[in-house]
């Protein structure tokens, strides 16, 4: 993408993909950029624990953070393994388990209305393993529980059942995704409450996802948008052959792959100059 003239005019939507980068640049000290990971910077994997970013992507979100306010990472992963996959990079907020995890600055912060929960979930994981089907996978998460049928997706039906009445027996909450169905705490907290929060002093953002709890934090900029017109935000789905259509519909633009979003925001870091 060649360099162009920066521009102060606040795009308009159907966007322009370079109107839009023009403009962020403009604001680039006002502008905060949120991923998704699963799905966004890395492949989805029929083992969550084997997935990794696709190998540009570290070296893309580091030359963008020193370009912008800020960069974080807003994942249904715990922050653990968030800082498992990207302990080389020094200016990424990590935000885990759907916000109730944050790493900022060298430290993690918990929600504190999900803690007594840590017991009923690990007891959760043990009753899964016991109960499902061997070919579901059970992902304990300390503080949610997700049941993976990705090699699997005859039992889907099974599993969400299963899953709807443990949520009834135990007071939790359940969030679908990428033929996955995970229990969590029922503490207010989801991806749209994180974008809301961050981007209070923004002037721009973006939000990059590719499953339905992206949506939430596509309906966050929309909002914001709504209530500031002078915020921009662009949101952006990674096409899937599961919930790709339903975010697609969502988002102001598509990109086919992890692959491709490493390759749109390597494409963009000239426009932001030197």
């Amino acid at each position: 993408m060649p360099e162009t003239p920066l521009s102060n005019a606040r795009p308009t939507h159907p966007l322009s993909v370079a109107e839009a980068w023009q403009f962020t640049a403009s604001r680039a000290k006002e502008t905060t950029f949120f991923f998704d990971f699963d799905g966004v910077l890395s492949p989805v994997t029929d083992d969550p624990d084997a997935s990794q970013p696709v190998a540009s992507v570290l070296g893309v979100l580091e030359q963008l953070a020193a370009k912008v306010a800020r960069v974080a990472i807003v994942s249904a992963r715990p922050v653990s393994f968030l800082r498992s996959r990207f302990d080389t990079l020094e200016h990424v907020d990590l935000y885990g388990l759907y916000g109730l995890e944050v790493w900022h600055d060298g430290d993690v912060v918990t929600e504190p209305a999900a803690l007594p929960w840590v017991p009923a979930m690990a007891d959760l994981a043990e009753r899964a393993k016991a109960e499902l089907p061997d070919a579901i996978l059970v992902e304990y998460k300390r503080l949610s529980v997700a049941l993976h049928y990705r090699t699997a997706p005859q039992l889907a039906a099974q599993v969400e059942h299963w899953g709807h009445e443990q949520a009834e027996r135990l007071g939790l909450r359940v969030q679908g995704g990428r033929m996955v169905v995970e229990l969590k705490p029922p503490v207010d907290q989801d991806k749209g409450m994180v974008i809301s929060e961050g981007v209070l002093n923004a002037g721009c953002a973006w939000y990059f996802g590719d499953d339905m709890s992206d949506i939430k934090a596509f309906d966050a900029l929309r909002a914001r948008e709504a209530v500031d017109p002078d915020f921009f935000g662009v949101c952006v789905a990674v096409a899937n052959p599961e919930t790709g259509a339903d975010v697609s519909s969502a988002a102001d633009l598509t990109l086919e792959s992890p692959e491709a979003v490493a390759g749109f925001l390597a494409e963009a870091l000239p426009v932001f100059g030197r």
